[in-house]
């Protein structure tokens, strides 16, 4: 995937993650709740007042946005996928308790999507690792942070924990699902402080498999 001319990789990449997820979105929660983990911790740190508006990015299914809303029924929901296969099935779940639209992590205009410009959480589980430009997606999830906001994170580690001969198989099955885990998304996020703009938390779920990011983006004045 890392391999695709920047300038056609939106197309090409959504038309992947279709065929990807064409017949796999059925059986998606089923079978990601066995390796996808430290989502629900990361749900539980997102911390919501009443009213706040709450963007995922790679909405996938819904599954993540469902138990959003379960936790914080108050809160206003907004998300976005690159897949039409994974929106539908998220637009099932959802119905009427989601703002969803079709769109590219790399670029996309919050305004034209969903009628406003920022968000009070912003979160992305388990995508910036299937994102080509991930970097690309990481600034523009940290753009669309109100003052105060929180962009929250999690994603795969770098498993220091797991017997090398276990990482090894893992990472060719992930790469067989187009999985590219981010080694140095925490180096990459810890730019975004050195603008001064934001505060950033870092968490290594057991074993190193998963890592938590939280980057706080500091109130004006």
């Amino acid at each position: 995937m890392a391999t695709l001319p920047l300038n056609d990789t939106p197309a090409r990449h959504g038309a992947l993650m279709d065929d990807v997820y064409r017949w796999q979105r059925h059986i998606y929660d089923v079978t990601r709740k066995y390796f996808l983990f430290g989502r629900d911790r990361m749900i539980a740190g997102l911390d919501l007042a009443d009213g706040a508006h709450v963007l995922e990015i790679g909405c996938g299914t819904g599954r993540n946005l469902a138990q959003v809303g379960d936790i914080w029924p108050h809160a206003r929901l907004y998300g976005f996928d690159i897949s039409e296969q994974m929106l539908a099935t998220a637009q099932g779940r959802l119905m009427a308790r989601a703002h969803l639209a079709q769109g590219d992590a790399c670029a996309f205009d919050p305004v034209a999507l969903f009628g406003r410009a920022e968000f009070d959480r912003v979160f992305i589980s388990y995508a910036l690792s299937m994102i080509p430009d991930w970097q690309a997606a990481l600034h523009a999830a940290c753009a669309v942070l109100a003052p105060g906001g929180e962009l929250h994170i999690v994603d795969f580690g770098d498993c220091a924990g797991v017997p090398q001969p276990l990482r090894a198989g893992l990472r060719a099955w992930l790469r067989h699902f187009h999985v590219t885990p981010r080694l140095d998304l925490s180096e990459r996020a810890a730019g975004a402080v050195a603008t001064r703009r934001f505060k950033i938390r870092t968490r290594r779920g057991p074993l190193g498999y998963y890592q938590l990011i939280v980057l706080k983006r500091r109130k004006k004045g």
